[in-house]
C-alpha cells in the first residue's frame, strides 16, 4: 500500500490561508506524519501495521525519505499535520537498499529511466480536512518538488481499497484496458504476487458475459480520486496489480512521465507550485 486516500467526510472550516505545505523539518514533523498515518490506515481503513511504534505507521524506508506535510496553524501551536506524503528519490533509496515499490513490482525498467526518478508514497488526509483544497496543497507541494529536483519520472504503488477481486473487477480492467504504460515503462507485478488486471476477462466464459459486467462509468466511479488525478495528466498503469492484505489494499503501479503530461491538467499541476 502506498498512494491513496480513505473516504471523504465532512470538511472543518479551516482556510485555505491556515494550511501551509511544505517538507517536515525535524523529528517532531515526521512522528506527527507517522502519527497521522497510523489513525488513517489502521484505526480507519483497518490496516494490520507492524512498524513496532506504538500509534505509528513506521517502516525502513521512512528514515531516507522527504516527508511532504499540510499543516494546520490554526488547530495547535507550530500546526497540526493534516495531510502527508512520502517522497524518495533515486539517493534516498539507495541509502535503504531500494524503493519500496520494489516489494510488489519489478520497476527495472523505470530505474533505467533517464534522469531523477521520484517515488511517491504512503499518502494520507484526515478526515475532516479531504477537500478539494487540501489536495490542491498536496499537488502544490509534490509539483514544487518536482522541479526543485528536475524529475522526470514518478510512480508508485495506487492502492484501491478492499481485496475483493470480483468487486474490484471492472476498474482494474479499465486501467489495463485504457491506462497500460508503455512497453518500455511497463513495470510488472512480482510473478509471486501478480494479480491479473483483466480479471473480468480471465474470469468470464464469454466476451459478453465481460460485457454485461463491465460499465465505464461505474469501473471509472470505483477509482480513488487521487489515481484519478494521475491518470488525467496522463499517467500509466502497470502490468499486474497486488493484493496487500495488510493494508487491506489492490495496488497497482502508477507512472507518470513528466515530459509527456497532458493538456491543461498537466499545466495546472506544473503551474500550481505556491
Amino acid at each position: 500500500m502506498s498512494i491513496q486516500t480513505a473516504a471523504a467526510a465532512p470538511a472543518v472550516s479551516a482556510k485555505p490561508r491556515t494550511l501551509e505545505v511544505r517538507l517536515a523539518a525535524d523529528a517532531r514533523e515526521i512522528d506527527a506524519a507517522q502519527a497521522l498515518r497510523y489513525r488513517v490506515f489502521h484505526e480507519e481503513m483497518g490496516a494490520a501495521l507492524d512498524g513496532g511504534v506504538a500509534g505509528r505507521d513506521v517502516d525502513a524506508f521512512d528514515s531516507a525519505c522527504d516527508h511532504l506535510i499540510i499543516l494546520n496553524h490554526e488547530a495547535a501551536p507550530g500546526g497540526a499535520v493534516v495531510g502527508t506524503y512520502r517522497l524518495m528519490r533515486r539517493a534516498m533509496a539507495d541509502r535503504c537498499g531500494g524503493f519500496y515499490t520494489a516489494t510488489e513490482f519489478d520497476i527495472a525498467p523505470l530505474l533505467a529511466h533517464p534522469g531523477e526518478v521520484l517515488e511517491l508514497g504512503r499518502s494520507c488526509v484526515h478526515r475532516a480536512y479531504r477537500t478539494g483544497a487540501t489536495m490542491q496543497l498536496l499537488w502544490q507541494g509534490i509539483s514544487a518538488y518536482v522541479l526543485r529536483h528536475d524529475v522526470k519520472l514518478m510512480f508508485g504503488c495506487a492502492s484501491l481499497p478492499g481485496t475483493d477481486l470480483d468487486a474490484l473487477a471492472p476498474s482494474l480492467a479499465h486501467l489495463h484496458r485504457h491506462h497500460l504504460a508503455p512497453p518500455a515503462l511497463r513495470a510488472r507485478a512480482l510473478p509471486e504476487r501478480r494479480v491479473d488486471l483483466d480479471h473480468l476477462a480471465v474470469h468470464a466464459t464469454s466476451g459478453e458475459e465481460v460485457a454485461a459486467r463491465f460499465e465505464p462509468r461505474a469501473a471509472i466511479a470505483g477509482l480513488p480520486p487521487l489515481l484519478k488525478g494521475y491518470l488525467r495528466v496522463g499517467g500509466f498503469i502497470g502490468d499486474g496489480a497486488v493484493v496487500d492484505h495488510a493494508f487491506n489494499t489492490t495496488d497497482v503501479c502508477l507512472i507518470v512521465q513528466m515530459d509527456s503530461l497532458s493538456g491543461k491538467y498537466a499545466r495546472h499541476f506544473l503551474n500550481r507550485v505556491g
